[in-house]
């Protein structure tokens, strides 16, 4: 996909944003988080998150260990808004591991054989394997979200998706897999503004593409999306786990402490994990669209 066009962020920041997206942006200093209704005011302080994050890399080494030997399968799919935070969380749960244990999937749009496929299939290959950690920066939840904004798929195969995806990952639970489903859902003011840095930032370029700039005006739309597709695909043995993650690193710790919680991994150290903060990581209930 060709990369959206230069100083269109920008302009869409001037001319069609909102007034108190806008506002907010402006008037915002470095530190101060610019979702009204995210629980704190300031981002959290760097000498604090480097000591949490310090001790959960040790705990995911040693989860990892774990999974090896044991020949566990863990399966970790990221969803949410563009630019909440999925692939910096992924960066830094496998920053520490073994890629060849722990290896990323970030599919491209499909191609014409792959579409003519069974919806989950192209997914399904990736599974992890005994003693692999597979982690999805985005799914197939594509179909319950993305395609539905943009009408890349028709109202029938999105019920299709919404019969079959519960039953699969019960199936895929069942067989032994340990699923963990994350949403990372960040405020409006927040997402343009990391829009805007990644426009002017040459490496970060790369992360913008049209589908990014055409969703800044479809808001509703996804909001619309994205509650459907949390309340039909959340069960008892498939959870959604939503993070908040306005603040990246609070976000960071809370996806891997909800990990380490719950693997019942050797050498295991509660006390090294620590409390998550029921304020910005839950189910479904703490969703702030």
């Amino acid at each position: 996909m060709a990369r959206s066009e230069k100083g269109s962020i920008e302009k869409y920041f001037r001319k069609e944003a909102p007034k108190d997206v806008r506002s907010a942006i402006e008037k915002s200093d470095k530190d101060d988080i610019l979702n009204p209704s995210y629980p704190y005011n300031e981002r959290m302080k760097r000498k604090d998150y480097d000591k949490q994050m310090e001790a959960l890399q040790v705990e995911l080494v040693k989860m990892q260990s774990w999974v090896k030997e044991s020949g566990s399968r863990i399966a970790l799919i990221f969803e949410g808004r563009d630019a909440a935070g999925k692939g910096g969380t992924i960066k830094r749960f496998r920053e520490n591991l073994n890629p060849r244990g722990a290896r990323n999937v970030a599919l491209s749009k499909p191609s014409d054989q792959e579409r003519s496929q069974w919806y989950f299939q192209r997914y399904i290959q990736h599974l992890p394997a005994a003693g692999e950690i597979v982690f999805f920066d985005r799914s197939w939840y594509n179909r319950g979200v993305v395609e539905n904004v943009f009408g890349f798929c028709e109202a029938v195969e999105r019920e299709r998706f919404f019969r079959q995806v519960l039953p699969l990952e019960t199936g895929l639970v069942n067989d032994g897999i340990q699923l963990f489903k994350f949403w990372l859902n960040v405020g409006r003011a927040e997402q343009l503004n990391r829009f805007l840095a990644r426009e002017t930032d040459p490496l970060k370029q790369w992360k913008l593409s049209p589908i990014d700039v055409a969703g800044l005006s479809k808001w509703d739309e996804y909001t619309q999306s994205i509650s459907e597709t949390l309340t039909r695909s959340h069960s008892d043995h498939c959870p959604w786990t939503i993070v908040r993650s306005d603040d990246k690193k609070r976000a960071r710790l809370a996806a891997i402490r909800t990990v380490l919680h719950a693997v019942d991994y050797d050498e295991k150290d509660a006390d090294a994990i620590g409390e998550n903060d029921p304020k910005i990581c839950g189910g479904p209930d703490i969703w702030d669209a």
